[in-house]
């Protein structure tokens, strides 16, 4: 992986997103080097479907946003980074 640091280009939602990212999934980058427009599954982040479930249940507890599995929009809102970012951001419960 490529080890520029993009902190440049998240928002600060996303680099929030990107820090529990690393920890829930215990990832062996920083959060500064996850591109936010980077695929998280496959050639990207190489994410995988064990991976999914605990951004589903990161999404659930630290942000009042369920993800479900049969919802039509799952493969764009799982894309990457900012797509998961924009997701939570417009469905997350007030705090």
């Amino acid at each position: 992986m490529n080890t520029q640091s993009f902190v440049t280009l998240q928002t600060p939602f996303e680099h929030e997103v990107a820090e529990r990212l690393v920890e829930a999934l215990q990832l062996e980058v920083t959060a500064d080097e996850i591109n936010p427009e980077a695929p998280l599954f496959g050639d990207g982040l190489g994410l995988d479907s064990i991976d999914a479930l605990e951004i589903v249940l990161m999404s659930g507890r630290d942000y009042g946003v369920t993800l479900r599995s049969d919802d039509p929009n799952s493969r764009e809102i799982f894309s990457s980074l900012r797509s998961l970012c924009t997701h939570v951001a417009a469905h997350r419960q007030p705090s």
